[in-house]
């Protein structure tokens, strides 16, 4: 529940055109950090608009990768719930920022209708240094895009 009013927090922020704490001022996070995120949403963005569930299934966190099971699972949850993702004639990665501990990374996606919803990822760095998505949440934006 707490990153669920986290992310209406940063949606709320989003939607009145705000700006976030810019990745290198944040305390916990270094720029290239914030770079290897982006890389591994990007990536899962390709292989799901590929049709490519395994791959797409391997950035996730082992978490959502237990909770799906299978690749075929996984992508049709994405289908399901996660249309925009697949279907926005235009992405562009926000400033992210550290909640309570919490790495969001917010991706605005624009519509073929230009409406705007805005993605927010939560990041779970690995043991092995590496990061995953933990969740995501599409949340809509006041803002048109022209």
């Amino acid at each position: 529940m707490v990153l669920f009013a986290v992310a209406l927090m940063i949606v709320s922020a989003l939607s009145a055109e705000f700006a976030l704490a810019a990745p290198e001022s944040s305390p916990t996070m270094r720029a290239a950090e914030w770079a290897a995120i982006r890389q591994v949403i990007g990536k899962q963005l390709d292989a799901l608009k590929k049709g490519d569930g395994t791959k797409a299934m391997s950035f996730a966190s082992p978490q959502i990768r237990l909770q799906f099971g299978t690749p075929d699972n996984f992508m049709a949850m994405v289908k399901s719930g996660y249309g925009p993702l697949l279907t926005a004639r235009y992405t562009e990665f926000l400033d992210g920022a550290v909640i309570e501990g919490a790495v969001i990374q917010p991706l605005r996606l624009i519509a073929h209708d230009n409406t705007v919803l805005v993605a927010l990822y939560t990041m779970e760095k690995q043991k092995d240094g590496r990061w995953k998505i933990a969740g995501c949440v599409l949340a809509p934006s006041t803002v048109q895009a022209t």
